[in-house]
């Protein structure tokens, strides 16, 4: 089973980039994970942006994938249900779940078609780099949850 998650754009933040690090290797304790930085396009054409954008993330994404995109308007979750969401899709044989965040303008239309989850951390709205630390935490607090290790109370 593989973790992947893949963003557009880097990250820029020292403190992001260190909670990032932090949690990729608590996570790794657990399941292998993959992150992908993709191009994030910054032309006055915030349409053709989001497009090509789109288009770079289905290029990294195969059939077999469980696709969970992170969207405002997604489905929501408490900790305890993400992880029993997550050890679901382990029982069933799911190889690869692959975790989609968006650029600053929000996903493609063809990769929000593609998603098998849109999941949404709050209604609140968070800068795309910081959703990425948000998504780790979760993440790593999801498999602590389903190997009965201690973090979440």
């Amino acid at each position: 089973m593989m973790i992947r998650i893949i963003c557009i754009g880097k990250l820029k933040e020292k403190f992001l980039v260190d909670g990032v690090d932090e949690y990729k290797k608590r996570i790794e304790g657990f399941q292998k994970l993959q992150i992908l930085e993709l191009k994030e396009y910054n032309t006055s054409d915030i349409s053709k942006n989001i497009e090509n954008e789109g288009f770079e993330i289905l290029e990294k994404i195969n059939s077999d994938e469980h696709l969970i995109t992170l969207e405002i308007l997604g489905k929501k979750f408490d900790s305890i249900t993400f992880s029993k969401y997550l050890e679901k899709q382990f029982i069933y044989g799911v190889s690869k779940i692959t975790f989609v965040i968006g650029g600053s303008n929000g996903l493609s239309e063809e990769v929000k078609k593609r998603s098998n989850l849109h999941l949404s951390f709050s209604d609140m709205t968070f800068p795309h780099q910081l959703m990425r630390l948000i998504l780790m935490e979760q993440l790593y607090r999801a498999l602590t949850i389903m190997n009965h290790k201690e973090y979440h109370k």
